[in-house]
């Protein structure tokens, strides 16, 4: 099996080469004893392994799926995605596949990619990413009954998805199931699908099929309409993003070796297994940084030349097999020294100035528009050395001078206690809101640069696996709001949890990837400290000599379903910047509607204890909220002014003229306004 390194997939496609007749449009001919009822969603709403909702004749219309066809709306130059949802009746459904028939136009293969998702059980809530103080930091599908101010009451067995089997992994379909796949009886199976819209596609409607075939025959074809709205995204997104990519846990998963060492054969194997890691994070506008051991051993002033196709984009353009947005574009950020691991600290102030001029005078001269960092410190508690370390880069009269540096701690602590710091990063979970802002203000009159990382509700959306699917949705939102310059992940292939003596994890069957060796509590399921599911794990390995029996022998990685979420919000956000510059009243209203509060706007309870607050969430947790938020985006842009009528309560009203198929099928959707309930 040939491996296509732009996506991190194998690259033959099931691909029907014409379009047939459907004589059923979606429904089962009247013999069919195998799958028994399918729709589509956004992938937002997140449908666990035990729904059966449209079987249970619930009602799972939706702006993506009007109950015969998939109808989607997406720019030149963006990634559109679409979620499946096949159920089984009382008896296995074996031998499944799908195929998408070509979409009408010039569209080339490889630009439409089908997935097979696959779950990991949730047996306890991520304590990282939200407290259980208060039940409205809990995603609302687990939260107990509460009080008003959101004291809860019951045990882990009254939280209504206790226990379920979540969507996480997007597995190339033609990897996953070559002789197609099986569903348990009452049980349901999604599949994922993402559609890229190369620059050139004509503006309108275009349409397809999506043919479902049990054994060997087809036994449901839905068809897909997609509107084409006549406006490109950047290539380079707006919203700036930087993640962590490690190397022991990529060379055990994937060549059985320690990454200290390899040589020859084997170190080359990594840099193109890391190389695919660049390619999809790309492909999901996403950025990586890494600790690249060649210049954290000795001072040399300048990235190993693995990082040299990644810096000038020359990895991301089809003579590297890749194909998607940003082609020819680099990846827009180096860290230096990441997580303190930069090699000349016992040189003091000398060697400092020395060294962050080499890298200075070398990016100037080579890829200036890259940003570029000293990663002096993470998580630091003593100040004192930071600032040391800040003041002698900041007082270099050499060109080290303008290199930002860049340490983990809280906002204020910095602007009072490392003043010369010019790249703060803070992992935002409460604060005093007075206080916040002011460091902010202050920082940002001193030309500083504010990074968020990770993520903790309310605050913000966050990353464990069992939040809602729309909480990465949000995280661009937020960030453009606050201002934050970019958004780290502090990891993305965690595979080994050495930090809390767990050793090797399946992360293939187990949810859990960070935290203590579990316990059971009676409130929140498994426990332990710093119990989390998904944390610093956004790619899965494409080959695993760890866990052998989950291999696909592939040599890339496979993509969460997380990081597709998070592409979706940063994707918003370049409509975003594009309706502001037709009209900005009404496209900050539209952000000030979907994300009223975010990180220290929620301020704090108790002044005396600024570690706490009650609140509930601030955005909508209704996938159709942010596709109209989309919806009046693209309106903006097209003509200036939405032909939706927005409100802070989010309801929106059409005005008399030029609604075109996407808006009304939003509208009606909006007016009916169909609560999906659940077997």
């Amino acid at each position: 099996m040939g491996y296509d390194s732009r996506m991190g997939r194998a690259s033959t496609l099931l691909f029907s080469l014409t379009l047939l007749a459907a004589p059923w449009l979606g429904a089962p001919p009247a013999h069919a004893e195998g799958i028994k009822a399918l729709w589509a969603n956004d992938g937002g709403d997140k449908v666990t392994r035990d729904e059966t909702r449209a079987s249970h004749g619930l009602d799972v219309t939706n702006p993506c799926w009007d109950g015969k066809t998939v109808r989607l709306f997406g720019a030149k130059n963006e990634i559109i995605a679409f979620n499946m949802v096949l159920e089984a009746g009382n008896t296995p459904v074996a031998g499944v596949k799908a195929r998408f028939t070509p979409l009408t136009g010039q569209w080339d293969s490889r630009d439409i990619e089908l997935f097979l998702v696959r779950y990991l059980q949730i047996r306890g809530l991520s304590r990282l990413s939200y407290e259980t103080y208060d039940e409205r930091h809990v995603p609302a599908r687990f939260r107990r009954s509460h009080t008003a101010n959101g004291i809860g009451r019951g045990t882990w067995e009254d939280r209504p998805d206790h226990d379920k089997f979540y969507p996480e992994i997007a597995v190339p379909l033609e990897m996953a199931a070559k002789d197609g796949f099986s569903i348990p009886p009452r049980r349901s199976q999604s599949l994922w699908v993402d559609i890229y819209i190369p620059k050139d596609t004509p503006a309108g409607l275009h349409t397809a099929q999506i043919e479902i075939i049990e054994g060997s025959e087809v036994t449901r074809i839905v068809p897909l309409s997609l509107d084409v709205r006549p406006f490109t995204l950047p290539d380079a997104a707006s919203t700036r993003t930087m993640v962590f990519l490690g190397y022991d846990d990529l060379a055990r998963r994937y060549l059985g070796k320690d990454a200290d060492g390899l040589s020859g054969g084997d170190d080359a194997a990594l840099q193109r297994i890391r190389d695919r890691h660049f390619q999809m994070a790309h492909r999901h506008r996403i950025s990586l940084i890494d600790a690249d051991p060649g210049v954290s051993a000795v001072p040399t002033g300048r990235p190993r030349p693995a990082w040299i196709p990644r810096l000038d984009g020359s990895l991301f353009t089809p003579a590297h097999g890749y194909r998607g947005p940003g082609e020819g574009v680099g990846n827009g950020i180096y860290s230096i020294g990441t997580y303190g691991t930069w090699a000349w600290k016992s040189g003091g102030e000398k060697a400092m100035q020395i060294n962050t001029d080499m890298w200075e005078h070398w990016f100037t001269a080579n890829h200036p528009t890259t940003e570029r960092f000293l990663y002096l410190i993470d998580e630091a508690t003593e100040h004192g050395k930071t600032e040391e370390w800040a003041r002698w880069v900041r007082s270099n009269r050499g060109p080290g001078r303008k290199l930002y540096t860049f340490a983990t701690l809280p906002l204020p602590d910095a602007v009072a206690k490392a003043p010369s710091l010019t790249m703060i990063g803070s992992w935002f979970t409460s604060g005093p809101k007075g206080l916040w802002e002011k460091s902010f203000v202050k920082s940002k009159a001193e030309d500083k640069r504010f990074v968020a990382y990770n993520g903790k509700r309310p605050a913000n959306g966050s990353f464990a696996t069992e939040d809602d699917g729309v909480a990465l949705r949000q995280l661009p939102w937020a960030q453009r709001k606050m201002g934050v310059h970019r958004w780290f992940f502090w990891e993305s292939t965690y595979y080994r949890d050495y930090q809390n003596g767990r050793g090797n994890t399946d992360v293939w069957t187990n949810a859990q990837t960070f935290g203590c060796p579990p316990t059971q509590d009676v409130v929140v399921g498994e426990a332990g400290c710093n119990h989390s599911n998904g944390d610093g794990v956004l790619f899965y390995p494409g080959t695993d000599k760890v866990f052998p029996k989950e291999s696909y022998d592939v040599a890339g990685p496979v993509a969460s379903l997380r990081l597709k979420h998070w592409r979706r919000g940063i994707q918003d956000m370049d409509y975003y910047d594009l309706a502001v510059r037709k009209n900005p009243a009404a496209a900050a209203k539209i952000l000030k509607a979907m994300v009223p509060q975010a990180l220290w706007e929620y301020d704090i309870d108790d002044p005396k204890d600024p570690t706490w607050v009650r609140t509930d969430i601030s955005w909508p947790t209704d996938p159709a909220a942010w596709e109209r938020a989309r919806l009046a985006l693209a309106q903006i842009i097209e003509g200036g002014h939405p032909d939706i009528k927005w409100t802070e309560s989010l309801s929106i009203k059409p005005k008399k003229a030029g609604l075109g198929w996407t808006d009304k099928i939003l509208l009606k959707y909006d007016h009916v306004r169909r609560k999906v309930g659940r077997p």
